[in-house]
């Protein structure tokens, strides 16, 4: 699947499932561990970890298994890593202070697809 394919079916399932503040951040040639990176923010805890095993089970249907995922047990801030696009869904405490938009944003391509 193409990473841009990927990054769609991602969002989707993130929108479908009440994510906050979805940002899409492309960093192609900025970082050799991944193309385009998705921030978002759950409601609590028991959200942040139903999307990201909404995520990683979505993209295992589409023939695309997570290569791995933390942080999904205690749920403030859950990372799926799947092949070019790595997820990070957050609390927003803890997304207000790693602030991985302000650190990647500078001068990378950046969508906001907030929703609230």
């Amino acid at each position: 699947m193409q990473v841009e394919a990927l990054r769609d079916l991602v969002i989707n399932v993130l929108e479908e499932m009440k994510a906050k503040e979805i940002t899409v951040i492309d960093v192609r040639g900025r970082s050799s561990v991944t193309d385009i990176m998705v921030i978002a923010s759950g409601t609590s805890s028991r959200h942040v970890k139903s999307l990201a095993e909404s995520v990683a089970f979505q993209a295992k249907a589409a023939g695309e298994p997570p290569l791995g995922s933390e942080g999904v047990d205690e749920g403030e801030w859950a990372l799926v890593d799947i092949n070019g696009v790595v997820v990070h869904i957050m609390l927003p405490k803890v997304r207000d202070f790693y602030q991985l938009e302000r650190l990647w944003q500078m001068d990378a391509p950046q969508t906001d697809e907030t929703n609230g």
